[in-house]
């Protein structure tokens, strides 16, 4: 499919089919790798003009406000199906590729009334983007914190014997419980191990000789226990602190391994869960979000031809799909058709002049990637009347 569209607008001088015509046949015989398409614009509510310019001052904000919102769902399916590792799915509306819904776009008069005003048309787009965004920080939150909980996991399975989870490196025989003598374990690095040995029985008194015995030993560190009187712990925890040794505080508990180890099955299963419904989640509102964004760029297209080729409306919308090598000559054939003796193209951004052009067009630049659209630009090119 195309990664490029423009939205295009023309003003009709005689009728809406003969111009469709010409464009047609203009394109085919000059850029005959450009697809072009109706692009349906139905008969909105006009309004007063002072409600039109208005409108028109607010929407581009709105539009970047859905548009930020196309994306951010399509980042977020991105990054979930990144993670899972599986292929991408088709992104679609109502179950149409988003380019052939963009080609064949026709108003759905059931969701956006057009007995409605422009402005009620635009905050009810607007309001429905902003309670999918919503939606969407509350779902990726409560997913992330599982995340966050499966990380943190993860990382005292992998981390150093500093933070590493002690329950699968020690086991019942290595802990002697009495009601006088405990088990201590030693968090010893690997080049002071022999310091280690040499001192640890001289750290207090009541350590029982040749006690300390080597359970694991990483990169970084070795673990060792000890066993002294129960007594004498803390102030062997003290002096051993200030020998550089790190004495970690461990219970054997095989309740609480189990409880450990199924609360870790949870936390995966929950976590694959809230991802399968994220991603289902996140695909079903893309569409749904697109739609409305396509809408608003009808919208769009409808206020600004109005206000650049004024009432009754007559002008005719058409989405192309130009290649990069012939933008030039779709520009040049859709300057051409405004029938404008004293053509010139004022500038190229992201905003739309305010003087009125009698003849004029109207450029809608829809970028649209691969499987997502990428952004929406306005590129103002108004084409001066003759005086």
């Amino acid at each position: 499919m195309a990664t490029r569209y423009w939205v295009v607008s023309l003003p009709v001088k005689s009728s809406a089919s003969s111009l469709w015509t010409q464009l047609q046949e203009a394109i085919s015989k000059q850029a005959f790798d450009t697809p072009v398409y109706r692009f349906n614009v139905p008969n909105l509510r006009v309004g007063t003009l002072d409600s039109l310019l208005a409108l028109s001052d607010d929407l581009l904000k709105s539009n970047s406000f859905v548009e930020s919102v196309t994306h951010k769902i399509r980042r977020q399916i991105d990054d979930l199906e990144r993670l899972s590792g599986i292929e991408a799915g088709a992104l679609t509306v109502d179950g149409v590729p988003i380019d052939s819904y963009l080609t064949r776009f026709v108003w759905d008069d059931a969701k956006y009334p057009t007995m409605s005003s422009l402005g009620e048309i635009v905050d009810s787009i607007h309001g429905f983007a902003s309670k999918v965004e919503d939606d969407l920080k509350v779902r990726v939150a409560e997913y992330n914190n599982i995340r966050s909980q499966l990380n943190a996991i993860n990382r005292k399975q992998t981390g150093s014997l500093v933070v590493h989870d002690l329950s699968n490196l020690v086991k019942a025989e290595d802990i002697i419980t009495s009601e006088h003598l405990v088990t201590l374990l030693a968090v010893v690095s690997k080049y002071s191990q022999k310091d280690w040995l040499s001192n640890y029985e001289k750290l207090t008194d009541y350590v029982v000789p040749r006690s300390s015995k080597k359970l694991y030993e990483d990169n970084e560190y070795a673990l060792y226990t000890i066993t002294m009187f129960g007594r004498f712990a803390d102030d062997f925890r003290v002096k051993a602190r200030e020998r550089g040794f790190q004495i970690r505080y461990f219970e054997y508990s095989p309740e609480a391994q189990e409880s450990r180890k199924q609360e870790l099955e949870k936390l995966v299963q929950d976590q694959e869960t809230l991802r399968s419904s994220l991603l289902q989640w996140c695909y079903s509102s893309y569409g749904e979000v697109f739609s409305a964004w396509m809408h608003f760029c009808a919208v769009r297209v409808f206020t600004e031809s109005i206000l650049r080729y004024g009432l009754p409306p007559s002008f005719l919308a058409s989405v192309l799909a130009p290649s990069s090598k012939s933008e030039k000559k779709v520009r040049s054939i859709l300057e051409g058709l405004c029938d404008t003796a004293n053509r010139m193209i004022h500038g190229i951004g992201l905003y739309i002049c305010r003087s009125f052009v009698n003849n004029g067009a109207i450029f809608l630049l829809l970028y649209l990637k691969a499987l997502g659209l990428n952004s929406i630009q306005l590129i103002k090119s108004s084409l001066c009347k003759t005086s």
